[in-house]
């Protein structure tokens, strides 16, 4: 089997048709090889791709097989519309997650729409706690705010359930205040890069923790057992996920629509 051939089968499990599945299932040796940490059917699964899943599971596949971190690819199931039969359970912690997913990704409605767009959800403060803590102006705002030729230093702020996020239409000064929001806390931000895909960081107690993530594409190798179905709930979600990192709750989309408030941010903070 070659090694071309297992990544092959991997990327096709994933986003392939059931057909080209089944003829690269003919050309390996074990169709429960890993790659990254996982198996083909494990990915299919993951992607919700059922007609792979069912093309894999008559080749053998083991949906059994224990991986990235106790989500075997049965157990993962649990957690998309084709559970496949397991005596693995979910934990009332997970099924709770899973709701909150459909509520969460049903009150935004799809906003933000567009790319070009930077957020940062800060957990357990306020949009004034926000505003003094980045000793931000408030500002008066036209239509303007909503293109690139706005002021790049002006900001919406928010508070929703369980914190406040920050908010720029187009522009990436957004992620520029997690340091000093996330003082005692955590905050998740991203820029949305029309050019070159959804950035992500985290940063915790003011210190940048991870930077450069792929958000909303999937589970990494690397990820604890909490991040896999994290990853696995919000693909193709990336402010629904920034959001429920952060532990924030919105019950509908004004905070990327209509913001509390509008403030400038001061100089060092946008250089």
């Amino acid at each position: 089997m070659g090694e071309h051939t297992l990544e092959e089968l991997h990327w096709a499990a994933e986003f392939k048709s059931p057909e080209e599945v089944a003829a690269l299932i003919a050309e390996v040796d074990d169709v429960d090889a890993l790659d990254e940490g996982r198996t083909a059917l494990w990915r299919a699964v993951h992607a919700s791709r059922f007609g792979n899943v069912e093309v894999l599971l008559a080749a053998g596949a083991d949906p059994a097989r224990s991986m990235m971190y106790g989500w075997s690819p049965a157990r993962l199931s649990l957690a998309t519309e084709h559970p496949l039969p397991t005596d693995e359970v979910l934990t009332p912690e997970e099924r709770a997650a899973i709701a909150e997913r459909d509520r969460l990704v049903a009150a935004l409605g799809g906003v933000p729409r567009d790319d070009g767009h930077s957020l940062a959800c800060v957990a357990g403060i306020d949009a004034e706690t926000a505003v003094h803590r980045l000793e931000a102006e408030p500002v008066e705002v036209t239509e303007q705010v909503w293109t690139w030729d706005a002021d790049q230093a002006v900001v919406g702020v928010t508070t929703v359930p369980g914190g406040c996020v920050v908010m720029q239409p187009k522009g990436f000064a957004a992620t520029h205040v997690l340091e000093r929001l996330s003082v005692g806390t955590v905050g998740f931000g991203m820029f949305a890069n029309p050019k070159g895909g959804n950035h992500g960081e985290i940063h915790r107690d003011g210190e940048c923790e991870a930077s450069d993530l792929a958000t909303g594409a999937g589970a990494d190798l690397e990820d604890t057992a909490a991040d896999v179905l994290l990853a696995h709930l919000y693909q193709g979600e990336p402010v629904a996920y920034c959001l429920a990192f952060a532990g924030l709750r919105p019950t509908d989309a004004r905070a990327f629509t209509a913001p509390d408030l509008w403030v400038r941010l001061p100089g060092h903070l946008t250089a």
